[in-house]
């Protein structure tokens, strides 16, 4: 059987012969995390679910848990500012502000009264107890 070559794009040829970091490298500081480096790690102990997320970098005021129904939301606002100063003039400056969110779907509904929330050394711990509520309701026929 033949083999079918790799099919590259034109974007692909024009860079080829650029060294690879150039394309890779942030312009200015590190780049804004995006919904998918909000890593999330979801455990089921007895009847609760124990969900951390790493989000380095983030002030806990600036973190907002939501949960509807088993869709969990957590966002956040992102700000840097590094500056290195000599003599009261700039030397270096890099700055950016921003905007990350994460949705993930649970195993299972969870009651948000008695949910707790824990936010130590860039990891987000959430405890959120399981329903408890039947979701099979009989339908009785009159």
């Amino acid at each position: 059987m033949a083999r079918v070559p790799a099919r590259r794009s034109l974007f692909d040829e024009i860079l080829r012969d650029f060294p690879l970091g150039y394309s890779i490298a942030p312009l200015h500081g590190d780049p804004l995390p995006h919904p998918g480096k909000i890593k999330i790690d979801v455990k089921e102990n007895g009847n609760n679910l124990i969900v951390q997320a790493e989000m380095p970098g983030v002030g806990k005021d600036d973190i907002e848990v939501s949960v509807d129904h088993n869709v969990l939301t957590i966002s956040a606002e992102v700000s840097q500012y590094d500056a290195d100063e000599e003599n009261d003039r700039v030397v270096h400056s890099e700055r950016y502000y921003g905007a990350v969110q994460r949705s993930i779907s649970l195993p299972a509904e969870v009651s948000i009264d008695e949910a707790s929330a824990k936010y130590d050394d860039g990891i987000l711990t959430l405890t959120l107890p399981k329903t408890t509520k039947d979701a099979k309701k009989k339908i009785s026929i009159g």
